[in-house]
């Protein structure tokens, strides 16, 4: 297993996570689902940038520098306070129009989660310690777009024919 190769594809699908979020933002009928996809392209920015200075680190002859991670860990918008907050105010809204893009996003997250589990179990050291740290980031984003798919279709599935 060539470590490299990994981050270099995962930097690749972080790009296009960051570029579905962006231009799903524009799309979404709901202010906060809009505020959540900008808040989530911008950690998207992050993850890509973390993934860079460990390809950096790689090319260096350098160890992995986890401590940026940590710094985003400590700085991210999915807290579970907010992911609540935020589910309780995008599920008010009724976001059935949103449905679609709300289950691409999980699926999206989900993929990149599975992606990072997967090589971590193949990795050692300090790679693993970046891969596991990378896989619970995207895990955080999947249950909550998950939950807001889940509670978006819950309050569908209520509503009178027609809408």
């Amino acid at each position: 297993m060539e470590i490299k190769k990994i981050f270099e594809y995962a930097l690749q699908r972080e790009y296009e996570g960051k570029r579905f979020f962006e231009e799903n933002a524009q799309r979404l009928s709901h202010s906060s689902a809009v505020g959540a996809f900008k808040k989530l392209a911008e950690e998207e920015q992050r993850h890509i940038e973390f993934i860079q200075n460990q390809l950096k680190a790689l090319e260096n002859g350098t160890s992995f520098n986890s401590s940026m991670g940590q710094e985003l860990e400590k700085a991210g918008f999915f807290s579970q306070r907010a992911d609540s907050e935020f589910i309780k105010d995008t599920v008010s809204e009724a976001m059935v129009p949103d449905l679609p893009v709300l289950r691409m996003a999980y699926l999206i997250e989900h993929d990149f989660a599975e992606f990072y589990e997967k090589y971590a179990e193949k990795a050692e050291g300090e790679a693993k310690s970046i891969l596991i740290m990378l896989a619970q980031w995207e895990r955080n984003h999947e249950r909550l777009f998950k939950a807001l798919h889940d509670q978006a279709f819950e309050q569908y599935a209520q509503m009178p024919w027609g809408g």
